[in-house]
């Protein structure tokens, strides 16, 4: 035998068995993949000596590293196809130091410029994240992994089949990290924010691209199964699902900031479909108790954008509606539907019943005091909006929306005492002459103030403008007034009066806006009404009387007979409630006789389709109206003090404004003196005094 061949053989016999058995597992010609026999034989090597582990991963990372600087590619497969069985194989306390030498060998793979072998790298972490360690090891940091998967779902290489491949194999890492990191709450860095600002961002850009897509092509059709591991945006969707339904309280804003950022920075908040999309899915996929945090950032990131165009503020609030009506409806699970990107309009109502249920009184009580600090109201400095490029429209759009969100939020509230649902901060903007402009807005604020005085559940009894021949069957709710209370109205009373009042006198208003107003004098009266309060209440539904028939104000014919039908409607129902029966008798003898002779002052006939009109209401008996005198009389022979019957209601002008700031100014021309009382000589002659 020649030397130097004797030398090989003997060299060879000295090398380390682990050596040999890796050296084994490569065929001459790569073409013919892992020899499986010594494969075999290397795998229970390293299960009956685990300590070789580490040895046996360092080597085998040293074959692939200078195999891929070699190009040799097929050796590459080879040498990574054994490391995954490896893996696969071996569970003990040893492979910790075989799985740093794996992931160094993934990140050599993942840094080539080879997009084939980036997929392999990829395919191989995911297979490692799959796998439970029985202890994790806390030292373990993914940084690298996060920044190249990251960089990946954003390739942008010219071929597009290899560009979808490569986003793909991104975005299933970045699923890998989180599913082997989010778990352990002693190794929480993924939900860092130099990582979440990496990992969301790429989810979204991906998701994106769907979405454009179908902006294009029409409403997309529900993903198939091979979609879901094909398509770019399905697979980053569910990842993203999956990251937000893993997160916690304390991570929760790390996960959803960028999304901001994303949106802002992609300028997406107008037209708003994605960020509508991408919202919807935050809810859908949050646990429910934490609904009110991810309300709460949109509210923050509105207030932080207010030096924004009109278009892009209304977008974000066109989001919070979505997410506080998606919060009313408790956030239970995701339907298949939400899978799809969905375009989404504008609603003309959004209305839940069941948000109380899901926030504690504290924290929705916050969301109720946020949001109408975020309401435009002209002449009061509560707002933190800048409207003074909105113009009335603008303005008018976003008060619509945020009224709207703060119904939702405020349904199903019950507060122990009504100054704790309505305090001076939110009752005076809520008030405001500003939100009195359009009867949609007077509606809103209306069933917002509903919301909050309703205690008992009695305002479904209450729906629909009408005379109720028997009050005593709605089987009404209530309670004696309490202290709190009562201090509530001596102090908020005139401002509740004089809403009604001049919401009664608005030249817009519909039959909806009657409802509402009906319904706000019946809940006072049931909520808030001792003796002193039923007689304000009165000498209002008087006032409101002679207002139509005085007509002052110029209202059409219309809105005359709709005031007087509500007065009715009213008086009715608080003669009944009181049970005094003179006054219940003279309520009841001028229904009769309107009945008869004047039905148009009727709530059951002037609301109806084509109701027949009078020409005027000067000529009329005075035997169909509601008379001071006798309301006095009645009341007074059973104990109430009737005293201020007699003194006519005029609103009283109450403290929304700052000094130099002009209230609101009606629509209408006013002849004579004005109905607001601004320039009333009997402001000295307030309600309740």
């Amino acid at each position: 035998m020649p030397f130097s061949i004797w030398v090989c053989c003997c060299c060879s016999a000295l090398r380390p068995r682990y050596k040999r058995l890796v050296d084994n597992i490569f065929p001459e010609d790569p073409k013919d993949g892992l020899v499986k026999a010594d494969m075999e034989k290397l795998t229970f090597y390293a299960v009956s000596a685990p300590e070789k582990l580490d040895r046996i991963g360092s080597y085998l990372a040293e074959r692939l590293s200078r195999d891929v600087v070699r190009h040799r590619s097929g050796y590459v497969l080879i040498a990574m196809e054994a490391l995954d069985q490896l893996l696969m194989a071996c569970h003990s306390q040893s492979i910790k130091p075989f799985v740093e030498s794996f992931l160094h060998m993934v990140a050599k793979l993942l840094e080539s410029g080879e997009p084939k072998l980036q997929v392999l790298g990829t395919n191989s972490f995911v297979k490692f994240a799959n796998i439970e360690e029985d202890t994790p090891s806390y030292h373990r940091r993914y940084d690298f992994f996060v920044s190249r998967f990251s960089a990946m779902c954003h390739s942008c290489h010219s071929d597009p089949e290899i560009r979808t491949e490569i986003r793909i194999a991104g975005i299933r890492g970045i699923q890998g990290v989180v599913r082997k990191t989010v778990n352990d709450e002693l190794r929480a860095t993924i939900w860092e924010p130099q990582h979440m600002d990496k990992i969301v961002p790429s989810l979204l850009f991906n998701m994106q691209k769907i979405e454009e897509a179908d902006s294009r092509i029409g409403p997309p059709s529900s993903p198939s199964a091979a979609d879901k591991e094909e398509n770019p945006a399905v697979l980053a969707e569910n990842c993203f699902r999956e990251l937000l339904g893993r997160a916690t309280f304390g991570n929760m804003n790390n996960a959803v900031r960028p999304v901001f950022a994303h949106l802002d920075h992609h300028k997406l908040w107008d037209p708003n479909e994605f960020a509508v999309h991408c919202f919807k899915i935050i809810m859908y996929s949050i646990q429910a108790q934490y609904s009110h945090h991810v309300i709460q950032e949109i509210l923050g990131h509105l207030d932080a954008r207010k030096k924004d165009s009109p278009r892009v503020r209304a977008g974000i609030i066109q989001v919070l509606l979505e997410a506080v009506a998606i919060a009313a409806k408790g956030s239970i699970g995701c339907g298949e539907n939400m899978e799809i990107p969905q375009k989404i309009k504008n609603r003309t109502t959004v209305q839940s019943r069941f948000f109380g249920s899901n926030l504690p009184d504290y924290q929705r009580s916050e969301i109720m005091m946020f949001i109408m600090g975020k309401v435009p109201v002209f002449g009061t400095s509560t707002h933190t909006l800048d409207i003074s490029q909105l113009g009335d429209l603008g303005t008018r759009r976003i008060q619509i929306m945020l009224l709207r969100s703060l119904l939702m939020v405020t349904s199903g509230y019950k507060a122990k005492t009504i100054v704790t649902a309505l305090p001076g901060s939110f009752l005076d903007p809520l008030l405001s002459p500003s939100l009195m402009e359009d009867y949609e807005l007077r509606q809103l604020v209306l069933e917002v103030m509903h919301n909050l005085m309703d205690r008992h559940d009695n305002r479904a009894k209450l729906r629909g403008i009408r005379i109720i021949p028997d009050v005593a069957d709605l089987k009404i709710k209530r309670e004696k007034i309490c202290r709190q209370d009562t201090s509530f109205m001596k102090k908020n009373g005139q401002q509740l009066y004089r809403h009604i009042y001049l919401g009664c006198k608005e030249e817009d208003n519909v039959q909806k806006n009657y409802e509402l107003l009906y319904t706000s004098l019946a809940l006072i009266t049931i909520e808030l009404a001792n003796e002193e309060v039923v007689i304000d209440l009165i000498r209002l539904a008087i006032a409101l009387q002679d207002s139509a028939i005085i007509n002052e104000d110029n209202l059409p014919m219309f809105h005359r007979c709709g005031i007087m039908a509500l007065v009715a409607a009213y008086l009715n129902f608080v003669s009944q409630m009181i049970a005094v029966p003179a006054f219940c008798q003279h309520v009841s003898k001028v229904i009769e006789i309107r009945t008869m002779e004047a039905p148009y002052f009727l709530p059951e006939h002037i609301f109806r389709d084509k109701c027949m009109l009078p020409k005027s209401l000067e000529k009329h008996d005075k035997n169909l109206y509601f008379l001071t005198n006798k309301i006095a009389e009645s009341l007074g022979g059973s104990g109430y003090s009737v005293e201020r019957l007699s003194v006519p209601y005029v609103p009283q002008v109450t403290a929304l404004f700052p000094s130099g700031k002009k209230p609101h100014k009606p629509r209408h021309k006013y002849k004579g003196k004005s109905s607001v009382g601004l320039a009333c000589p009997f402001l000295a002659c307030p309600l309740g005094k």
